[in-house]
């Protein structure tokens, strides 16, 4: 068994660096550590510490949000106009973490309304959950980390983390970064485990009280359904987004946000524009115009600022949303542009109109760039295929009618509803979840937090009460 990981870029397949793997016995002294950290309560970070750490942490990553900016887009693939975005974010994210734990408390709660509760007062107190287990996606490499691993911090909680195999050197960085802000080394520790085996095994352990996981949604039911008893998670996995086009709505605008939500990062984004139910006659015209602006996007070196559309991660996925737009095309669908399979793992931006429903395309989220727009016959009838799948994350209706909002927003399967903007629209204080088989729980940096802690109560017997 091979002892690192080479981590290479999908641009070009050059070696960006190695990275070792860990053992079981690594795996074992990590669980032993955290849990360590944790049963221990008189070494608890206190919540001043864990400020301050941050709020170091912060002038660090804002010291070298151009370096980590590149190196994210390096090795992650997406373009570095918007590596750079995603590495401000990053750092705005530990501020609200800083907000969020300075002003979140208990609370009061009112017993003493019966004659069983006279005498007494009780309030909860925030206190960490346990060892939190972050197992991480490739496709924001640093932005994620801080929503996984700057919450534990946050909250207090030790954490070990696991990024993905395509994009460990962003993680591994913000971890340094971490410990040179001040955290103890113990309280947050870098792993990759060498077998999918070993990843169980960490995930699965009994000294894990939070697991926290982005990824595939196949991944991420199998590991829930395999956690210890008292094991809390929550799991971020995919969508088909829907985006609802009335006939009134703003084409110019609706077409300049479906084309940055729908090619942004190669459409590698959980939350992209996948399905364009538009209502009526405006469906064909706003197919070929899309096609014709995202024949004009720039695809190429992530590195590059005037790229606007990187590589998908690896080759396989490149083959597989090929074979996924050949399929749709021989079931019926047009594909309105040409292009197809780039050098260097890249794949043109491509838009299909009406694709069979049966077709992958528009059954299962295709995590590459493509966008399909189809034909409704009215906004029921686009409702109807939006809530045909068994996934529900965010959608959006674009109109400027707010009744047809409201009844969109209404009837919708959705956590979140945008109204003239797209899918992917978010700020990382926002409630973010997944529902039916698209995850569990609520993200957002507050929200995780708030999972990673309990509320303990203190019940006080006093007679002068």
């Amino acid at each position: 068994m091979t002892t690192s990981l080479k981590v290479t870029s999908p641009y070009d397949g050059s070696l960006l660096e190695e990275i070792p793997f860990s053992d079981g016995t690594v795996i074992e002294q990590a669980l032993e550590t955290a849990y360590g950290c944790y049963r221990n309560r008189q070494a608890w970070i206190p919540l001043h510490e864990r400020v301050a750490i941050l709020e170091r942490l912060t002038q660090l990553m804002t010291e070298r949000c151009d370096a980590l900016a590149l190196q994210a887009a390096r090795e992650g693939g997406k373009p570095l106009v918007d590596s750079i975005v995603e590495a401000k974010r990053a750092a705005d994210g530990i501020k609200l973490a800083i907000e969020t734990i300075r002003t979140e408390a208990g609370e009061v709660v009112p017993i003493n309304g019966t004659p069983a509760g006279a005498q007494r007062v009780a309030f909860t107190q925030k206190e960490p959950i346990g060892v939190v287990v972050a197992v991480s996606a490739f496709n924001h490499p640093l932005n994620l980390i801080v929503h996984q691993v700057a919450a534990a911090v946050a909250a207090g909680c030790p954490v070990i983390v696991k990024p993905a195999e395509d994009t460990p050197i962003s993680c591994k960085a913000f971890v340094e970064m971490l410990h040179e802000a001040g955290l103890p080394k113990p309280w947050c520790q870098f792993v990759l485990p060498e077998s999918l085996q070993l990843a169980e095994r960490l995930v699965t352990d009994q000294r894990v009280g939070f697991f926290s996981f982005i990824g595939s949604a196949k991944v991420g039911w199998m590991l829930r359904s395999k956690l210890a008893p008292g094991t809390r998670c929550a799991l971020e996995h995919g969508g088909v987004a829907p985006l609802i086009l009335a006939e009134d709505a703003d084409i110019d605008k609706a077409l300049a946000s479906v084309l940055k939500a729908g090619f942004y990062h190669a459409g590698q984004v959980c939350v992209s524009v996948q399905r364009v139910l538009a209502e009526g006659s405006i469906a064909e015209e706003f197919s070929q115009r899309l096609a014709q602006l995202a024949d004009g996007l720039k695809v190429g070196d992530p590195a590059s600022l005037e790229t606007e559309v990187g590589p998908l991660i690896r080759p396989a996925e490149m083959e597989r949303v090929a074979s996924w737009v050949d399929e749709a095309v021989t079931e019926g669908g047009q594909r309105l542009n040409d292009g197809g399979r780039l050098d260097n793992n890249c794949y043109s931006p491509t838009v299909i109109y009406n694709p069979s429903h049966s077709s992958k395309v528009s059954q299962q989220e295709i995590f590459g760039p493509v966008v399909c727009v189809y034909q409704s016959d009215s906004l029921e009838s686009a409702l109807q295929q939006a809530n045909g799948l068994p996934y529900a994350f965010q959608a959006a209706v674009f109109t400027r009618d707010i009744d047809k909002a409201m009844m969109v927003y209404r009837n919708i399967d959705a956590s979140a509803v945008m109204v003239n903007d797209h899918t992917a629209f978010r700020v990382d204080g926002m409630p973010f979840a997944g529902l039916r088989q698209s995850g569990l729980g609520v993200g957002g940096i507050p929200h995780t937090i708030r999972d990673m802690q309990i509320e303990k109560m203190l019940v006080l017997n006093s007679a002068q009460l």
